[in-house]
């Protein structure tokens, strides 16, 4: 990878740019506390060629949603789950909304 390369993914949230320990000093949490939302299929890091953790900012923004909610009281468990659902009716909504744009469009006239 050339330092073009690396340049162009400054801004995608997607890229792995994180090591387990920087993005739990980031979110003030432990790194136990990554390796648990991983485990209950929350988020899943990708790995290095080395087989650590890596984990992108939209992960991490997963991550911190997780940890409100457990220092709120919720079990890590039920925090996760929470989130998925969460995650599932933002989808739903988004649908929804595609189907009643495209149901308010003028019908185009049909050939006979």
């Amino acid at each position: 990878m050339t330092a073009d390369d690396s340049y162009g993914r400054i801004d995608d949230e997607d890229y792995p740019a994180y090591t387990i320990g920087r993005a739990a000093e980031m979110l003030g949490t432990t790194q136990g506390f990554l390796r648990a939302i991983g485990e209950a299929r929350l988020v899943t890091p990708l790995r290095s060629a080395g087989g650590h953790r890596r984990y992108s900012r939209y992960q991490l923004r997963i991550a911190a949603r997780a940890r409100e909610l457990v220092d709120q009281g919720t079990p890590i468990e039920a925090a996760c789950r929470i989130i998925i659902l969460e995650d599932q009716l933002e989808e739903a909504q988004r649908i929804n909304a595609e189907y009643r744009r495209a149901a308010e469009r003028p019908n185009p006239p049909t050939e006979p």
